[in-house]
Formats: structure tokens, C-alpha cells, sequence
């Protein structure tokens, strides 16, 4: 399948506020060594957490321990978490089939999808600097014909009106509207198409936004939202729920494992883990169906 010169030309002004402006800046200027270090091990890089079991043993003093080694694990686990998105995007995608990175970051989440399934993917980020790393990374690896990346905004893409089989967000709609975004995505996705999150969201149950999920707002300049404002924004916007699955006790051990990571610990660490633990904070799957 071949992609025009229309649709991937990047928009000439990707924010649409003052707040994109500055989220842009900020992932323009980001050089966050738990994001490049891990992603160095073999090029995959993500801009999410992990999840799963920890080797503790990372943890061991002797020969061969040490921070490459806990390096190693922090990205084992984020890549488990890269690979349980990419298992819910639809066990029929083909070769021929398009699917649809929404704030892509650095690229590796594109990957990923496409080494499982052979497809083509579209990634979008609204930092110029994201996307042409990422593009770099996908000529190294030979897939640049089939996996491109986009310096674009994810609610307005101008990318082709239902072209995408399968469609995503890791751990990037707290950017963004959840209406605005959701449109988007159904806008894309052909009938029948599968869109999947996996997200950090306040849990509305606990109340309002507890002073941890504000510390880590202020933090990554971002808005989490509350958990049930995923379901109403989704119904708004032809997305049916198919699947929710909690992720929040998986995702601790790579937040326990984070923290004492001396050399890559960015300073937000105990407040996640105290978000989780209290139950104002959750980690969840969403998988949906474009009606």
C-alpha cells in the first residue's frame, strides 16, 4: 500500500493552544536518561512504564550486577507492556492493513506493532524532534516503507478519514481532551476497527484528584482524567469497551524496581507508588470497537 505525498507532509502548525505549545517544547528539550538508556539496549524506545514480575535478582551485589543490569530489566518490563497493547489490536490485522500511533514519542510502540503483525503503521508526536529520531530509527531497521512517523497533532492528523484497521494511545491521552481525541480516532478507524489504551487515570470513586495525581500532573505538564470520563468520552464517540483490564498491581514491581534505580530515578517515583497504593491512582487497558 502506498502512502501520498499529501498524507504524510507534517502540518505546519501541529499545536492548537498555548498548553501543545508547551508540551512540545517540553518533549523538545527531553533527554530523560530512563527513556533514552532503555531504549539504547536495542532500539526499541518507549515512552511508557512496565509491567510484570521483577528479577530482583538485578538487585544482587556481586559480578554481573549492577545498573546495566537494571537497566535491562526496566526495559524488559516496559517492553511487556509495549507487547500487551500490541496483542489487543486484533488478531486478524494483515501486511495490508494500516494501524494508527497516537502520540507516538520515540517510536518504539510503531515497532512493535508492526515486527507482530507485518502492517503498516502511522505515528504522531507534536515534537518535531520525536519524529525525526523516530523516523531515523525505522530507516536503520530497514521498515521506513511501511512504518512512518509524523510531526503532526493526534486530534487533528489530516491523515486519511477510515483508512486504519487498529488505532492507540500510550499513555498519552492526559495531553489532550478525551472528546476531541476520541473523534479523532473514530474519524480514522474503519467500521469494526479496534482501538486500544493503556493509561494512567484518577480513580473518581477515591473523589477528586488526590494530591498525588496533582504532584504528577505538575510534573509531566500534563491533565489525567478521571477514569469514568473514558467510558462517557468513548460512548460520545462510536468507541464500545470490549475489554477493561487493571493494570495497577502490575505495574507496581517496575515502580518498586524504578526507585531504586539510582542512576535513572527522576524523582517522581514514591509519588506513583504512593498513588497506586492509596487507591486515588489507577493503570488501566481499554480496548474498544468502532461502531
Amino acid at each position: 500500500m502506498t502512502i501520498t505525498n499529501a498524507e504524510t507532509a507534517a502540518a505546519s502548525v501541529p499545536s492548537q493552544s498555548t498548553y501543545q505549545t508547551r508540551v512540545a517544547d517540553y518533549w523538545n528539550a527531553e533527554e530523560n536518561p530512563v527513556n533514552l538508556e532503555l531504549g539504547k539496549i536495542d532500539d526499541l524506545y518507549h515512552h511508557h512504564y512496565g509491567i510484570g514480575a521483577v528479577d530482583r535478582s538485578v538487585l544482587d551485589e556481586g559480578p554481573g550486577s549492577g545498573p546495566d543490569r537494571i537497566t535491562a530489566e526496566l526495559h524488559r518490563l516496559e517492553q511487556a507492556q509495549a507487547e500487551l497493547l500490541a496483542s489487543q489490536l486484533g488478531g486478524d490485522l494483515s501486511p495490508t492493513d494500516r494501524v494508527f500511533d497516537a502520540g507516538c514519542g520515540r517510536g518504539g510502540g510503531s515497532v512493535v506493532a508492526h515486527l507482530r503483525y507485518g502492517c503498516h503503521a502511522d505515528g504522531v508526536t507534536i515534537s518535531r524532534k520525536q519524529a525525526d529520531f523516530a523516523n531515523e530509527q525505522a530507516r536503520k531497521r530497514g521498515i521506513d516503507d511501511k512504518v512512518r512517523y509524523h510531526h503532526r497533532n493526534m486530534l487533528d492528523t489530516g491523515l486519511e478519514t477510515g483508512a486504519y484497521a487498529a488505532s492507540w494511545n500510550n499513555e498519552s491521552t492526559m495531553y489532550v481532551e478525551l472528546d476531541l481525541l476520541f473523534a479523532e480516532h473514530a474519524r480514522l478507524l474503519r467500521r469494526g476497527g479496534r482501538y486500544v489504551t493503556i493509561t494512567g487515570c484518577y480513580n473518581d470513586a477515591y473523589g477528586r484528584a488526590s494530591r498525588e495525581v496533582s504532584l504528577i500532573n505538575a510534573h509531566y505538564i500534563c491533565d489525567i482524567h478521571p477514569r469514568s470520563e473514558y467510558f462517557r468520552a468513548m460512548a460520545r464517540n462510536r468507541l464500545v469497551p470490549v475489554h477493561v483490564q487493571d493494570l495497577t498491581a502490575d505495574t507496581i514491581p517496575y515502580w518498586e524496581l524504578r526507585q531504586q534505580a539510582g542512576h535513572l530515578v527522576t524523582g517522581i517515583e514514591k509519588t506513583f507508588l504512593d498513588a497506586y497504593r492509596n487507591g486515588s491512582f489507577q493503570y488501566l487497558l481499554i480496548v474498544a470497537d468502532r461502531v
